[in-house]
Parts: C-alpha cells; structure tokens; sequence
C-alpha cells in the first residue's frame, strides 16, 4: 500500500485552546442507540418488525427500511428502544467500571430538517434522547466524542451502521457534503450553547468512509470545510475563536446579519461560499431544534467552552493515495483509528499471531509520522477468526489495553450487546468484565508482562479494517 504525504498545513493558532480531552481515555462506543445495527439486539429488532438476512439490503434490516416499512408509528418503536436501550443504570455501570469517555454514533437525520421525506425514511425525535442521555453523562462526569456515524447518502455499501443497506453510494457529491456540514454547523452549535452538551469535546466528521480513496472523490475538500464549518459557527455564536472576531453580541435575533457580514469580510478564511451556505442552511434548523427541546439559548455560554476538537478517520484508514486530513486542522484536531483483528488479513487466524502481532505494532510511530496525533482507537474488540477460550481472551484483552493505551486511549466496541446474544462475549464491555476479560479498573491489567513472550524484533504496521456481520 503506498500512502501519499501532503503538506501539512500550519495550525492556525496554539493547541493551548484545545478542548478538555481526558488525559488518557479509557472508554466505549454506545452502538446501537441512536443508530441502531440489528445484529447488536435481534431479539429486539424482531419485535420492533425487523428482519434478518444474510444481504442486509433484500429485508428489512436497517434504520431506513425499517421506517419505510412502518410509516404510521415507526417513532413510536424506536422511542421505546431509545429509552430503553441506554439508561441511567447503564451511566451508573458506567461509572462504576472507571470509564472516563464514551463515542456516541449519530446519523445525520438526528438532525431532521436534513431529512428528504420523500425519498428518505427514518425516525424522528432521537435529538430528545440525545439530549437528555449527554445530561445523564454530564452528571457522571463522563466525556463525550459526537460522531458522524451514518452519513446523507451513505459513505459505504451495504452497511447497517450507515443506517441503510445500500450499495447506491451517494454521500462524497456537493448535494450530500453539503447537507453533513450544515449537521455540522448544528451539532457545533449545539455543543458550545446547551448545557447538557458541556461534556461533549470532540465531534467526528466521518466513520469509516470507502476504504479506496480513487472511489471517495472530493474527500479532502470536504475535511477542509468540515474543520472551517465548526470554528466559523463558532466565531458566529461568540466562542473565543483565536484569529476570528465578528465583534459585538451574538444572540437569535441578529445570527443571520453576523452570518452575511462574515460572509462579505470572511475573518480567517473560514467563511467560504461552501460554509456561508452550510451555515445559512442551518439557521432555521437551530430555530427546530431549539422548539423540539424547549430550549432557551444563551449566548454567554459560548465564551466560557474550549474548543471543539474536530476529529478525522486517521490516514491509515483508506488506501489508493489518501490524502492526509492533518492537512484539515485549525487549532485542536484527533485522529480515530480502527482496529477489528476478526477481519480477515490483519493476523493469522490462531492466538499466537494475534499476540505476536499486537505487541509489535508501531501504530503510534506510524501516525506520528503523518501528523495524525493525538490519536485514539475508536472501535476495537475481542472477536476473532478463531474459537476463543477463556484463558487468551483475558491475554487478548490485556495485551491491546496495553497496546492501545501507547495512544491518547481507547474506545471499546461496545458497551453492551442483548442478553444473549452470541457476540456479546467478545464485542460486550459489560459482558467482558463479568466474565472477568477486563479489569474492574479499567487501568489495570490481569498480567501486565502478558507481551514480554511475544515482543519479536519485526514492527507491525498495516491497514485497519472495519468489521462485517
């Protein structure tokens, strides 16, 4: 694989303004959630009217077929499982087990003016719940990584965490980079105004977009704009943006004139025709929103917040000459490595390779090299091509903790599976630690020697690999 190398673009200003990132994350994705994969519960997804298929796109086995399947009451159906599937008790657990950060897949109709109802079918009123679950996490003191899980026109075929089983794949056009900026400019207006927000430190652009770069045209344009939408809604709404002053007071009634006067002087160069228009578009949204939660704006919250962190897939993630999103950054920026070794090509399929080649790898030296720090690993779990025993999975699981913990942290896939379910040994953190994989202490280890027998003189660096059901 050969990876091409831009020029790095000089930040903008000093990581000083960085958000408040946990020194080392020690955390879980909330899959399933507020983007449902059937393959997580499908005890639940048959009662909701699901089905299961071995082609997720010939049944009703995603979000969108779901909807278009049970127009009449399909909110209805997925305000219970939003209610039920990520509870308090399940903060508290949380908690409980030392987990400091939580990445929270959303899909773009979170947001949903966004959605086209006549040819798009999806639920409505998960902003609710989003909302309301950030506070419960708030609370606990648990941090918040927002992430662009399932983007407008899907960024991958036949995926159910696209939210729909396609292999029509629409999202790298202008129409559809367009609509994932002004989600953008929505969820950074959220973050830095709503007080349930004030645990949320990063929000992600994309997850795990086509892996060959020749097929995802416009990519690197798109991270440019992604990065200059979130610190122009910034400046807009009043958080002290280094480099960007639109002067006087933000508030609802004068967004609209700050946006066109921005529009004319474009502070920084943030506000480009491409932002001007995600922005503009998002104004009426925020106005929605704002009534969907009831919510009372208040402007003086945006100048006590850090920024945001925007956060990339890291380069690694695709192959046929990817360009490099540090070349994206303005001020504070993170990078999500994924790492599945249940993917067929990552090791050979036997314990001894898994380990040789988790203790050897140079991951962190790999992006160091490319610019793509901090990093962290957002999806990792315990699956593998093989029948596991008891005994390697706790060696398994330490030795990535181990491993991955070189980096800024890692982020489990995921925290919970349904009760019975025949992944939720390996793909469960809750499950994990009740069968003792996982320490209590998230920071501690069964054997913290468990690499020494496997360290060998060859590095590995390869490719990630996202996971397939």
């Amino acid at each position: 694989m050969q990876l091409l190398i831009p020029l790095l673009s000089l930040l903008a200003f000093s990581t000083t303004t960085a958000a408040d990132v946990p020194s080392k994350i020690y955390g879980v994705n909330l899959g399933s959630w507020l983007v449902l994969e059937p393959w997580m519960l499908p005890n639940e997804w048959k009662s909701m009217g699901g089905q299961s298929c071995s082609d997720c796109s010939k049944c009703i086995a995603s979000e969108f077929a779901l909807a278009a399947a049970f127009p009449n009451d399909v909110d209805q159906r997925f305000a219970k499982h939003w209610s039920t599937w990520f509870t308090e008790h399940d903060v508290d657990h949380l908690q409980q087990l030392g987990i400091n950060t939580v990445r929270i897949p959303l899909g773009y109709w979170i947001v949903e003016p966004l959605v086209n109802r006549e040819t798009e079918h999806y639920p409505r009123g998960g902003i609710k719940f989003l909302t309301s679950g950030l506070d419960m996490l708030r609370k606990a003191g648990i941090r918040v990584i927002l992430d662009h899980h399932a983007l407008p026109g899907v960024q991958v075929a036949d995926q159910m965490f696209t939210g729909h089983c396609t292999n029509n794949v629409q999202f790298f056009t202008s129409y559809n980079y367009g609509r994932a900026l002004t989600w953008t400019a929505v969820m950074t207006f959220l973050t830095q105004l709503h007080p349930n927000y004030e645990s949320v430190f990063s929000i992600e652009a994309v997850n795990e977009p086509q892996m060959d770069a020749e097929k995802t045209p416009g990519l690197d344009e798109f991270e440019k704009d992604f990065v200059r939408t979130v610190r122009a809604m910034e400046c807009l709404i009043g958080v002290n943006v280094p480099g960007c002053s639109l002067g006087g007071t933000p508030d609802a009634t004068n967004l609209s004139k700050r946006l066109r006067e921005a529009a004319k002087t474009n502070p920084s160069g943030w506000f480009t025709s491409t932002v001007v228009k995600a922005l503009e578009k998002s104004l009426p949204m925020l106005k929605f929103i704002e009534h969907e939660l009831n919510w009372v704006v208040n402007f003086n919250a945006g100048g006590q917040r850090p920024l945001i962190t925007t956060n990339f897939m890291d380069i690694i993630w695709q192959f046929n000459g990817p360009t490099n999103p540090a070349a994206a950054a303005i001020g504070p920026q993170a990078y999500d490595h994924h790492l599945i070794y249940s993917i067929a090509g990552v090791a050979l399929p036997n314990p001894t390779s898994y380990l040789q080649d988790v203790c050897n790898r140079e991951d962190v030296q790999q992006l160091e090299s490319f610019g793509n720090t901090p990093f962290w690993y957002g999806e990792w779990t315990l699956s593998t091509q093989f029948s596991a025993t008891d005994d390697f999975l706790k060696k398994w699981a330490d030795a990535q903790k181990l491993k991955y913990s070189e980096s800024a942290g890692w982020i489990f896939l995921n925290f919970k599976l349904e009760a019975g379910s025949p992944f939720a040994r390996q793909w469960s953190y809750f499950e994990g630690v009740k069968l003792g994989f996982f320490t209590k202490d998230p920071t501690q280890f069964n054997d913290p020697n468990v690499c020494v027998p496997y360290r060998t003189s060859t590095p590995k660096r390869d490719h990630a690999f996202r996971r397939d059901h």
